[in-house]
């Protein structure tokens, strides 16, 4: 996440919120936080469509998952905590969304690798439904309401 971001969700200014993280830099390796490039922040203006003469004079700085667990340390007021919580929730539900896709994925592969082992039969069973939906099986005995006439 960018340090804009971060700052409007903490609802500070993002100067206030680099001057708490540069006070406590030993908090945050690179991998936990890092400055933009120019050429990073060139084409991050052109994604998402930052006016060329407004906003930050300075390249913003990205956070991963744990540079904003860190925060919490660094910044003390309620909102921060609870904004915490909200993003590292947000990070964790991510992280199970990546490895639901990446288990179907897998159950896929598993499928088509096994389709010559199991192709007869899947063949098979897919003529007979496809049967039984394009002539639907006929009752032995009528079915529903029946009115005997006198």
């Amino acid at each position: 996440m960018l340090s804009l971001h971060l700052a409007e969700l903490y609802d500070i200014e993002p100067r206030a919120l680099i001057q708490a993280v540069k006070r406590n830099i030993s908090r945050f390796p690179e991998d936990f936080m890092f400055q933009l490039s120019e050429t990073e922040f060139e084409n991050l203006k052109s994604q998402i469509v930052i006016s060329s003469w407004g906003g930050s004079r300075h390249m913003p700085y990205a956070f991963t998952e744990h540079g904003v667990s860190m925060l919490s340390s660094v910044l003390n007021s309620q909102r921060a905590v609870q904004m915490n919580i909200a993003i590292i929730r947000a990070f964790i539900k991510l992280r199970e969304l990546l490895a639901t896709n990446k288990e179907l994925a897998r159950k896929v592969e598993e499928l088509e690798n096994n389709q010559k082992k199991f192709g007869e039969q899947l063949t098979t069973v897919y003529s007979m439904i496809k049967r039984m939906v394009e002539e639907p099986p006929k009752p032995k005995y009528p079915m529903g309401f029946i009115v005997n006439p006198k």
